[in-house]
């Protein structure tokens, strides 16, 4: 089976910085894979390589068997990455049907499938994003990279800062997607959340994948190594 996604011995800088080192990163159609690890350690620098948003000194980014390393971040969107960025960045004087529709494609996600999935943003659509909740912000982001009609689906940090019952609202609309058969490649901190929905787990310590494995296989001796849990 051809890897949906594959990052392969990637280096990255940040000036003279080094910021990974032989990053390896494989998902497959239809799995959910968890990158864990410590601030500070390559998740969001590994993100942006995956995305084509930051360049790579060394090494290969391949799509569905596609080599788009040199391509730019538009087009490796239109190839179908979603990203849901860390902070959400909604556009603000925006209303959350502007926002969902600004970068819509074709497909099964639409106004009406998204405001089915999160029946808030259905009672939302003429607010500003800037008015919305935390929760709110966070839905909407995920609904406009749905509405891309993503193959793979990137959350960093989806759940930060949340109140824990909205947390578990998003916790549930992840599983709900990764149940569908959505390719899910999903950053955060929390173990006990991710086990029920991640295949695999990748863990990062200074730019390089130290452990790789099932969710569940993920140990107190490794959560207290690696994640400072």
């Amino acid at each position: 089976m051809t890897a949906l996604a594959e990052v392969e011995g990637i280096e990255v800088f940040y000036g003279a910085s080094q910021a990974l080192f032989g990053m390896d990163l494989t998902i497959q159609p239809g799995e959910a894979v968890a990158l864990m690890g410590r601030n500070g350690m390559g998740k969001s620098t590994t993100i942006r390589a995956l995305c084509r948003m930051q360049p790579v000194a060394k090494g290969s980014v391949r799509f569905d068997g596609r080599d788009i390393t040199a391509l730019p971040s538009f087009q490796a969107a239109r190839l179908g990455i979603g990203l849901v960025p860390e902070g959400r960045r909604c556009f603000a004087t925006l209303t959350v049907t502007e926002n969902l529709i600004a970068a819509a494609r074709p497909g099964q996600w639409t106004l009406e499938t998204v405001r089915a999935f999160f029946p808030r943003l259905a009672e939302r659509s003429a607010q500003q994003a800037s008015t919305l909740s935390g929760g709110e912000q966070q839905m909407l982001a995920i609904g406009r990279a749905l509405m891309t009609n993503p193959r793979l689906l990137i959350l960093d940090e989806a759940t930060e800062g949340l109140a824990p019952v909205i947390r578990a609202e998003i916790w549930a609309a992840i599983a709900r997607l990764k149940a569908q058969g959505q390719s899910i490649l999903i950053v955060d901190k929390t173990v006990k959340e991710l086990k029920p929905i991640a295949d695999r787990c990748v863990v990062l310590e200074r730019g390089r994948a130290v452990w790789t494995g099932a969710t569940t296989a993920i140990t107190p001796e490794i959560e207290q190594r690696y994640l400072g849990i």
